[in-house]
């Protein structure tokens, strides 16, 4: 759409958080609304941008105003939509990356039990790894290793794990 990013920055940050209600930028409540230009047509496009972030959280087309030149101005309505809109798409990418560093199964075993098996990728940039850590029923931890964040869980890894009495995974 537009290089939203680039001019949305010049308004929006973590040290004006005062409230703005005009035809084109609204801040209220953390969040800034911006309608630009877009620069791959002729219509107009709106960001959202929480405060204290550099980059939009939400991008998208904005609608023509009656003179189909100029955009619609922003209203509180509007506004109070893109910040419903903007946070659940913040909410869906805090679950998704949540759901890609946190795995949980259960393996049922005849001596044991049931026992949960967890895996926590923990990106740091210079040192990323993963725990792998094993739960009775009762919640209680038998064992946790380090393994690479590369590391699979699934069912047969983690039977795997459990048979050979929770040894490193090398």
């Amino acid at each position: 759409m537009t290089d939203a990013s680039a001019n949305f920055s010049d308004h929006a940050s973590a040290d004006s958080p005062e409230t703005v209600r005009e035809p084109r930028l609204w801040r209220d409540g953390g969040w800034t609304a911006q309608v630009m230009k877009n620069d791959s047509d002729d219509g107009w496009a709106v960001a959202m941008i929480k405060d204290g972030e550099r980059e939009p959280a939400l991008i998208g087309p904005w609608t023509m105003g009656r003179d189909k030149k100029n955009p619609k101005p922003l209203d509180t309505g509007a506004f109070n939509t893109l910040v419903k809109t903007a946070s659940e798409v913040l909410r869906r990418h805090e679950q998704q990356l949540h759901a890609l560093l946190h795995k949980r199964l259960n393996v049922s075993t005849a001596e044991q039990g049931e026992i949960s098996v967890t895996l926590q990728i923990v990106p740091d940039e210079d040192d990323p790894y993963a725990l792998l850590s094993a739960f009775d029923a009762l919640g209680d931890q038998l064992a946790q290793i380090r393994v690479m964040p590369s590391f699979k869980l699934n069912q047969a890894s983690a039977a795997a794990w459990i048979e050979r009495d929770f040894a490193r995974m090398d």
